[in-house]
This record gives structure tokens, sequence and C-alpha cells, in this order.
């Protein structure tokens, strides 16, 4: 098995509801996007999938947060923009657009700030 990983960034607000500390009131974070994909095998020229394509890809899936209030972007407009909501999100759109029957994603992990980070992955 072969695992590629990518990093982009966003920068985005957004407030937790229901939580009772300074995370209630509208903040501000510079978002890194860590994302591994697994190949079961190398294509024709020996590589699981090239760089520039995966950071493409994952530069147009984040895109719709770029500078945005997450809290009025579909789905977080109901669920609370938290960094493991996000993973999940991220998670499932690279899905769509990676997974083959030689390619999937493997994990997402989400930093909010340089010492915390929350990561979503299936089984």
């Amino acid at each position: 098995m072969f695992e590629v990983t990518v990093e982009v960034s966003f920068s985005a607000a957004h407030q937790l509801r229901g939580y009772k500390g300074n995370c209630e009131n509208m903040h501000g974070h510079n978002w890194r996007v860590q994302i591994n994909v697994m190949a079961e095998r190398l294509n024709e020229i020996d590589i699981a999938l090239d760089f520039r394509d995966l950071k493409k890809i994952a530069k147009e899936v984040v895109a719709p947060l770029d500078h945005a209030f997450l809290n009025d972007v579909f789905p977080f407009t109901e669920k609370n923009p938290s960094s493991e909501n996000l993973a999940k999100w991220i998670y499932d759109s690279m899905k769509k657009k990676i997974n083959d029957e030689v390619l999937r994603v493997a994990a997402v992990t989400v930093w909010e700030s340089d010492t915390a980070s929350a990561s979503y992955y299936e089984e």
C-alpha cells in the first residue's frame, strides 16, 4: 500500500454554537488541511497520484471555505463548524473526487492552530 499526502490552507472565521467559552464568539483561524490518499498500486509511471493533481482537487474542495464565515456555509449552517466536522466534510468531499478502484482517501486532518488538530478517517 502506498500513501501520498498534501497540505492546503485557508483562512476563515467561525463560532461554536452551544460552546461555553471564548470559542462561542466569532473568531478566525488560518486553517491547515492535511489530506492522505492511499493507493493499492502505482500507475504506469510509478506514482500513486501526481501531487499537483491532488493539491488542485484539495484546493477546489476548500475554496468555498476560504475567507468565509463558516457558520454561513452549508452544512455548517446546521452543524457546528468544529475542526472535527470540517475534517469529515473535507474527507467526504475529497472521497467523491478521488476514490476509485486504486485510490482512496485515507484521512483528513484539520489544524486550527500549530498545536491543535482534528482528524477524520474511516475504518
